[in-house]
């Protein structure tokens, strides 16, 4: 079974993108950063998200993000503290248009209270 990559990913450009579509930051998962040893890796991935959102009146279910630099490559987000600057594209008319720029991070897991022990 192949292994989703859980991303999070604040959008910072168009500057009202919170308010447009009431969120702060999108999460969903990738398959994309898996490649061979002796491929070159993914120079952009499709991102499915978690819960889609309406933007321009349209429905967003996925989203293509590629490195904002020239010369940057995705798999450098492994190595990020804060976030790796990506351009955002989004599918309209039978192809990808690349409206939108944000940090792309790896999504922390949970933490989970409930299943520490309590001890009195």
């Amino acid at each position: 079974m192949t292994a989703h990559l859980k991303l999070r990913l604040h959008i910072s450009e168009p500057w009202d993108f919170a308010r447009l579509t009431g969120l702060e930051e999108v999460f969903g998962w990738t398959v994309d950063h898996i490649h061979e040893e002796e491929q070159e890796p993914n120079e952009e991935w499709e991102v499915t998200l978690d819960e889609s959102f309406e933007y321009h009146d349209r429905r967003i279910r996925r989203l293509l993000v590629s490195p904002r630099y020239v010369g940057e490559h995705l798999t450098r987000i492994f190595d990020a503290v804060v976030g790796f600057p990506v351009r955002v594209a989004h599918r309209q008319d039978g192809g990808w248009h690349y409206a939108l720029t944000g940090m792309l991070s790896i999504r922390p897991e949970p933490e989970d209270d409930e299943t520490e022990e309590k001890t009195d």
